[in-house]
């Protein structure tokens, strides 16, 4: 495999799990939610671009027949549009985006609601137990995005030469992290990100204060779940397809947990590590785990190397470096700042 095309790979899968694992880095790291249900808000975002998106382009375009047919024909005809006006694929892009970004913070608000008080093992059972109901339905309903049939999707990049179209995919999800990472890295050392580590750190510390330990759980997982569903819009719309059953749990809950285990949780700087290294590894295992296995003579299938190599890193992790391998630091507010220096002074 040619090194270009390996790199671009690795930068594409990176902006795609950094998405994912800063939403998980909201939850999990600072608020302390353990979401095990992060496969769905992924998922959410691809039903936005392939269920409601999809939808919108075929009432404009007045396009008929079913989901499966007619997304077919909305992909022929948007491709050579946008071939013609790039605007309209940027367009389309932050439309989809926005739509994914508003319907995974409602249904990730939704769904938290019914568990939020239950205790944090319960709480990522059930997470994980409507992740799942929502797969299901997904996946055996054609009526969302096409069952396991699936839904096309339109070329956003339909202007850009065919050669060069994982380059440019490359590009935009680099810019699409740079913003999400600065939304986040705002977010969390607001007021309102030091209350989410309080809140992980003891509820009656801020109940004391007046602050509401519910709301706070459900503006956490709502915010997490509509970052991670743009990382599903842009994830379907970079493989012009919509295929539910491609959203399972192990790709898109468990890995990007052990991303933010392996950096570091409760700090971004530790979950680009993670993800980088993860990255890395894990598109390097593709391309070369048959050679692997031959050479080192190993007694299963190749295809199981990757789950049993992140499966035991996870285990040393958590035994070796449960903080990581960038530790989190504590937050020092203007006040404590100034606090810090004049003792030093004294």
């Amino acid at each position: 495999m040619a090194l270009d095309y390996l790199i671009l790979n690795i930068i594409i899968w990176f902006s795609i799990y950094m998405i994912i694992v800063l939403s998980l880095n909201i939850e999990y790291g600072y608020a302390g939610i353990p979401n095990f249900g992060r496969a769905m808000a992924v998922l959410i975002g691809a039903i936005a671009v392939g269920g409601i998106v999809n939808r919108v382009l075929i009432y404009i375009l007045n396009i008929d027949g079913g989901i499966i047919q007619s997304t077919g024909i909305l992909k022929s005809t948007l491709n050579s549009m946008i071939s013609q006006n790039p605007f309209l694929g940027l367009a389309i892009l932050i439309f989809s985006l926005l739509v994914a970004g508003l319907i995974g913070a409602l249904a990730g608000g939704l769904f938290i609601i019914p568990s939020v008080k239950l205790r944090n093992d319960y709480l990522a059972i059930t997470l994980l137990a409507i992740s799942e109901v929502l797969y299901l339905i997904s996946n055996y309903n054609r009526s969302i995005i096409g069952g396991y049939y699936g839904v096309n999707t339109p070329d956003v990049l339909a202007w850009v030469p065919g050669e060069h179209r994982l380059f440019a995919f490359a590009i935009l999800g680099l810019i699409i992290v740079l913003f999400v990472y600065l939304f986040t890295e705002r977010l969390l050392t607001s007021p309102f990100g030091r209350l989410l580590k309080a809140m992980r750190e003891n509820e009656d510390v801020i109940k004391s204060f007046g602050r509401n330990p519910f709301k706070l759980k459900v503006k956490a997982v709502a915010i997490g779940s509509g970052v991670a569903a743009m990382a599903g819009a842009f994830y379907s719309l970079l493989s012009s397809n919509v295929i539910a059953s491609t959203f399972f749990r192990v790709e898109w809950t468990f890995f990007p947990f052990l991303m933010l285990l392996l950096g570091g949780s409760g700090n971004n700087k530790g979950v680009i590590l993670g993800v980088l290294s993860f990255v890395v590894a894990k598109v390097l295992l593709i391309v070369y785990k048959f050679e692997i296995k031959d050479i080192l003579n190993l007694p299963f299938e190749a295809t199981w190397l990757e789950y049993i190599l992140f499966g035991s890193i996870m285990l040393l992790i958590l035994y070796y470096k449960p903080h990581g391998l960038i530790k989190e630091k504590p937050v020092f507010t203007p006040a404590l700042k100034n606090l810090k220096k004049t003792h030093q002074k004294i």
